[in-house]
Order: C-alpha cells, then structure tokens, then sequence
C-alpha cells in the first residue's frame, strides 16, 4: 500500500501556543448589559436612584411630547372652526344688509296693510316761551 508520509512540522521559538484574544473594553461592556451581568455589580446599585431619576425625566419628556401634540391638534381644530364662523357671519351679514334697505322692508310689510310713507316728514318746533309756561304751571 502506498501511504502518504507525514513530515513532522518542527516548531520555531517565534510561535507560541495560541491563546484566546482579550475582548475590548465595548464588547465586554455589551456582552456585560445583554447578559445582564451588570445588574449585579456594586456600581449599579449605587447608581440606582440616578437611574430612576433618568427614568422619570424620560416619561415626564415623552408625555410632554404627547402633551405638546394634544395641544396642536387642539389649536389645529379651534382654527378651522373660527374660520367657518368668520365665512357664517360674513354671509349672515350681508343677508342683514340686503334685508334691512328700504325697499325690502317695504316688500315685508305690504301683506301687513303698511304702505310706505309718500310725504316727507315735517318738523316740529318748540318755542322757548311755550316751555318756559309749561313748565311754571
């Protein structure tokens, strides 16, 4: 049988034992948080009640947030209903002045039995003396 001969590899003083590479500083950091080891480390603990002040300023932020838009929405509503009411009293009031010349309220009176007045109206004077009687009696 033919067979292959191995020639044994000689090692070198320059080649070392391969030995496993150190992580970096981030990925401990991530193996760390997603294995959630950190949770259990002194630092964290005393870090807790800035933790949760963080925490709070998030949600008071985030309700802001929905508070501010709440708002626009509100502001977005109110200017498109004054925007109707100036169009409604725009219209209403040219309505009024058509309706209130002369001739209309004419036209709305006749099925009454007013007619208007043809003669123009005459004035009425007072003489001083005739107050200064009526008024001493």
């Amino acid at each position: 049988m033919n067979t292959f001969k191995e020639v044994p590899k000689k090692e070198t003083p320059a080649e070392k034992p391969s030995r496993p590479k150190k992580r970096s500083k981030i990925a401990r950091s991530f193996v760390s948080v997603f294995s959630g080891s950190f949770l259990s480390k002194e630092n964290v603990i005393r870090q807790l009640p800035f933790i949760l002040f963080l925490t709070l300023i998030a949600l008071v932020y985030i309700a802001n947030g929905y508070y501010a838009e709440k708002t626009v929405r509100s502001i977005s509503r109110i200017n498109s209903e004054l925007k109707e009411l100036k169009t409604e009293y725009i219209f209403v009031k040219s309505e009024l002045m058509q309706l209130s010349n002369q001739s209309e309220i004419a036209k709305a009176v006749k099925p009454l039995g007013l007619e208007e007045s043809t003669s123009p109206p005459k004035k009425i004077v007072v003489q001083a003396i005739q107050k200064q009687k009526k008024t001493t009696r």
